[in-house]
């Protein structure tokens, strides 16, 4: 298979149509993770969070449809990617949608949901081009699927321990 280096990562050259996939899958890529960067460190439930939040959201929607279509174009090659899109997906889904709802604690799944989506975003380009990285090739292979884990995982349970306690789950009231 021909392969084509575009600042240090081979593209396979499976002609124009995987081409432009590969083209709309990076931008909407970058646009992801610097969008959810942002809504991830502004003010929550503000305009910046919630413009930002909605074109990470739809980035996202975007990554994984242009990623099945590359597996579905290469299979044998980008198979792996699907689980990852699959996790990243139902992560943005119930982040999405437990937004709409306003009882005690919803935003603690909001957070934890969108936070294991991007996660999620951040292993598939991980696996997919660590091995080409700069000092990330040194790594071992099973690295790209944990590192982003374990960084990730101990900012989210930060983000839950920032939330007001007014935020949290009601308890029960105690039995009479």
């Amino acid at each position: 298979m021909p392969v084509v280096e575009v600042l240090g990562l081979p593209i396979p050259d499976e002609g124009l149509v995987f081409l432009a996939v590969i083209v709309l899958h990076v931008v909407t890529g970058l646009t992801g993770v610097v969008c959810g960067a942002t809504a991830a460190l502004a003010r929550k439930g503000g305009p910046v969070h919630v413009t930002f939040g909605l074109i990470y959201g739809w980035a996202l929607v975007a990554i994984i449809a242009t990623m099945a279509a590359m597996a579905v174009m290469r299979w044998q090659e980008n198979w792996h990617l699907v689980p990852i899109g699959l996790v990243a997906g139902g992560a943005l889904a119930i982040g999405w949608l437990d937004r709409r709802r306003k009882t005690p604690g919803h935003d603690r799944v909001h957070i934890v949901a969108m936070g294991c989506s991007y996660v999620a975003l951040l292993t598939g380009f991980y696996v997919d081009n660590g091995p080409h990285l700069p000092l990330w090739r040194y790594l071992p292979d099973w690295s790209f699927w944990v590192i982003p884990s374990v960084v990730g995982l101990p900012i989210i349970i930060a983000a839950l321990r920032r939330r007001p306690a007014s935020h949290a789950v009601e308890p029960l009231p105690e039995p009479r």
